[in-house]
């Protein structure tokens, strides 16, 4: 056990974690370009459906389960701003036992769980055939993109975000050029693309191991009075569940748009669909600040530093409303033409010019909601953290239904609202948890 570390905070420090983060951010969506344009090659809707309707439910089921990274990476700030560099090891072995616990659930319950979900999507005969296809095949690489969660939250939490970036970018190369192989060249079908994902995220694990090997410090070994610590488990249980039920309720929200959106035709949809991928790029940006966030004010957490805590929140939060706002600005003078050039619908295009106005206006709240998130995290601040989001939930649902006679416009008010009920409310809350976490230094 070594002192607590008081390390200075400033915005190269910010952007030392934020800049690898947001690059590893943008290659992400080109795996599900790259997987639906090899199966569009094809000439088959049923395929191209079928890997739709598959990559939804993935996204879903992982996104779930991305309290590994967020847990791993603010435990492992946490642990080295308190000088316990001997608990770095026993929180990514801790990791690795969750993750492989819920990838052998999954698994083992692939059938039940494919087949309900299938019902509830509702697809024809021939998509569901080929999704369930997809899946079966994929669902073998949960324990391995799970442990991967691990292996990048434990390598930001160490401000190592330059080994976590390439391993990542890697995982996402081996991806989209094993689909082009299986699909295009050796013609392995819809079953190509998902061998293409477990054999990237099984090559990302082993790199990443070896990877996590030259930072541990004695190796992967840790007594096991340590690894199976009943408080640090409890702790760690108690964080990843709740972190888990705030997850679930943003998925809610982004499913309910997106069916609401389906319901009032396939032009609103296609729209909706379009101005989506604005909102997805805004957000690779604000993201990278949060995993700033993250691992900033989880290290100032773990030294009880209260000054660092600060300046930390401070800086994510500013240097994220500028980016917000330069995002903004090009949204609205340049939003027009990146419509134009998305889809050659002109239906769409006047559909989407319409609401046009909502892209704009969503990156500023968007700060608030990605920063707060990312320094709730970084604090383990995980109860307050649910319990606003439900609460953000509710309020997205009641603006809904308040503005429901508006039709797509008041869905996406109801989006609007909900940024700005999540930033809100954590903001509003700040101020005590900051004063109760510190107070006790």
């Amino acid at each position: 056990m070594h002192a607590p570390v008081h390390p200075k905070v400033g915005s190269r420090q910010v952007f030392a974690i934020a800049g690898p983060a947001m690059v590893a951010n943008l290659t992400t969506p080109l795996i599900g370009v790259v997987s639906t344009t090899a199966i569009g090659r094809l000439d088959d809707a049923a395929l191209l459906g079928g890997v739709a309707m598959a990559s939804v439910i993935f996204d879903c089921l992982f996104w779930l389960f991305g309290f590994l990274r967020m847990s791993t990476l603010a435990f492992t700030a946490q642990a080295l701003g308190a000088g316990e560099t001997g608990e770095l090891t026993a929180i990514l072995m801790r990791g690795f036992i969750v993750a492989g616990v819920i990838g052998a659930a999954l698994i083992a319950l692939q059938l039940p769980l494919t087949a309900a979900l299938f019902d509830l999507m509702g697809g024809s005969e021939g998509v569901t055939r080929a999704a369930k296809t997809y899946v079966m095949v994929r669902i073998w690489s949960s324990p391995f993109a799970f442990a991967n969660y691990v292996i990048l939250g434990w390598l930001v939490g160490q401000a190592r975000a330059n080994p976590a970036l390439l391993l990542q970018i890697l995982v996402n190369l081996i991806n989209m050029m094993a689909t082009i192989l299986l699909v295009l060249v050796y013609d392995f079908g819809i079953a190509g693309a998902a061998i293409a994902a477990l054999l990237s995220e099984t090559t990302g694990f082993v790199l990443g191991m070896i990877v996590c090997r030259r930072y541990a410090r004695s190796g992967f070994a840790v007594p096991r009075a340590t690894l199976f610590d009943r408080a640090k488990l409890m702790r760690l249980l108690a964080v990843n569940s709740d972190i888990m039920i705030r997850t679930a309720a943003l998925i809610v929200v982004f499913l309910f748009f997106t069916a609401k959106g389906a319901r009032a035709g396939d032009v609103t949809l296609a729209a909706n669909s379009v101005l989506n991928n604005f909102l997805l790029v805004s957000a690779f940006f604000l993201d990278g600040l949060a995993n700033a966030a993250q691992q900033l004010c989880g290290r100032s957490f773990g030294a009880r530093d209260s000054k660092g805590f600060a300046d930390s929140t401070r800086l994510v939060l500013l240097w994220g409303l500028g980016f917000a706002i330069v995002v903004a600005v090009l949204f609205a003078l340049f939003g027009q033409n990146l419509i134009n050039f998305m889809t050659a619908s002109e239906d769409v295009r006047h559909s989407a010019r319409d609401f046009l106005v909502f892209i704009v206006l969503a990156p500023v709240p968007g700060v608030f909601a990605f920063g707060f998130d990312g320094i709730y995290v970084g604090a383990t601040w995980a109860r307050e953290m649910r319990n606003l989001m439900l609460a953000s939930l509710a309020i997205f649902l009641a603006a809904w239904w308040a503005l429901q006679s508006f039709g797509n416009a008041g869905l996406w008010w109801a989006l609007i609202a909900f940024y700005v009920a999540r930033g809100g409310l954590q903001g509003a809350r700040y101020p005590a948890l900051f004063r109760a976490t510190f107070s006790k230094s």
